[in-house]
């Protein structure tokens, strides 16, 4: 009897002993000045603590970084205490379960500078440690989640040891290497594509002049083209087969940078680069809750520091797409006219680097 009772303390202290730690970004949501009514920064961090229980639904979490965003503004502390509730760790105990509940809503945190955020997870959860060590890289560098639920991003970067939940509590598939929406849209649409037009070469009365045509477009440049012989059904899903692996490569580079230029909705060339910037604390080996801007493509950013002022970051910008990146007329002027709207705009913090990224189409 003695014994468990013994047992049961120790259950006991080490759960408060977690607990107190995962309260951590508590204090840093109290303390927010730069926005907000008297009050209002006290109110959310009381209401925060409960969505760092063990029984809290890890959807209310974000939910509740969202709200910091929207009730006390974008101003750096705002912004690092959402970051901070994000990267949380919530309540767990390793005596009841072996794996953490993450949010699987892909539509959470709504807020553009939480997104690819992943948060702490207790030290006894398999692979803990690589997962703690992407929660601290995340909070400054985050990682690409457009279209994918925190829990996602997290299988995606080798942490699998969870139960991805809905705000329901339902249980949600997330398997590895899943594609943002975005990218999973044009892969099929290409896809679609690309099934079609070998559907149609097969069953063509032109069978020979497809053939010839499917493995002319299938040998690599070279000095010296060697004519292959197939079927029309094989060269057709040969040609389908090559599509797909081509958009699986192109959607790689994407995700990890590499993809060059994306293409921006206002239709501006802008040659080999993407000149979005982004609004993120700990660059330059400055601390996590120091924001600066900076370009995101490295091309642009090659050489230009982190700065305070959006502006000087807006002209490196414009500079590189003329120096570097090989941008079109069209490119150049928007880039222009974002660069004198932000600076007549005189804001520092989250919303510049959101509105100069939107008056360029991204």
């Amino acid at each position: 009897m003695q014994s468990k009772a013994i047992l049961l303390s120790l259950l006991i202290a080490y759960a408060e002993a977690r607990f107190g730690q995962e309260q951590e970004p508590i204090s840093a949501i109290s303390a927010v000045t730069s926005g907000g009514g008297p009050g209002v920064a006290a109110t959310l961090a009381g209401g925060a603590i409960s969505t760092l229980l063990g029984a809290a639904n890890p959807c209310a979490k974000l939910q509740a970084a969202d709200e910091i965003i929207a009730k006390l503004g974008t101003g750096a502390d705002a912004v690092a205490a959402a970051i901070g509730l994000v990267a949380a760790e919530q309540n767990f105990n390793p005596f009841a379960t072996d794996i953490p509940s993450i949010c699987g809503d892909p539509t959470l945190p709504a807020t553009e500078v939480l997104r690819g955020v992943v948060p702490l997870v207790d030290p006894a959860v398999t692979n803990s440690a690589t997962e703690n060590a992407n929660s601290a890289k995340s909070k400054t560098a985050p990682f690409n989640a457009k279209g994918l639920s925190v829990a996602q991003v997290m299988v995606n970067n080798g942490f699998t040891s969870l139960k991805a939940v809905d705000l329901s509590g339902a249980t949600v598939d997330v398997k590895a290497g899943a594609a943002a929406g975005a990218n999973a849209g044009t892969n099929t649409g290409a896809n679609a594509g690309a099934g079609a037009a070998a559907d149609a070469a097969v069953t063509t009365a032109a069978a020979a002049a497809a053939k010839t045509a499917v493995a002319a477009a299938d040998c690599p440049p070279a000095t010296v083209f060697v004519t292959v012989t197939m079927g029309a059904a094989a060269a057709a899903d040969t040609a389908a087969a090559n599509a797909g692996n081509n958009n699986a490569n192109n959607n790689g580079n994407a995700a990890t940078g590499n993809g060059g230029a994306q293409a921006s909705a206002g239709g501006f060339d802008f040659g080999t680069c993407t000149p979005t910037m982004k609004f993120v604390g700990g660059l330059g080996n400055r601390p996590a809750t120091e924001f600066t801007f900076q370009a995101i493509d490295p091309v642009v950013a090659l050489g230009q520091q982190e700065a305070l002022n959006p502006n000087i970051i807006t002209n490196r910008i414009c500079d590189q797409l003329t120096n570097v990146c090989n941008a079109g007329a069209s490119g150049k002027a928007a880039c222009l006219d974002a660069k004198a709207q932000i600076l007549a705009l005189g804001t520092r913090d989250a919303s510049t680097a959101a509105k100069w990224n939107s008056l360029l189409g991204f």
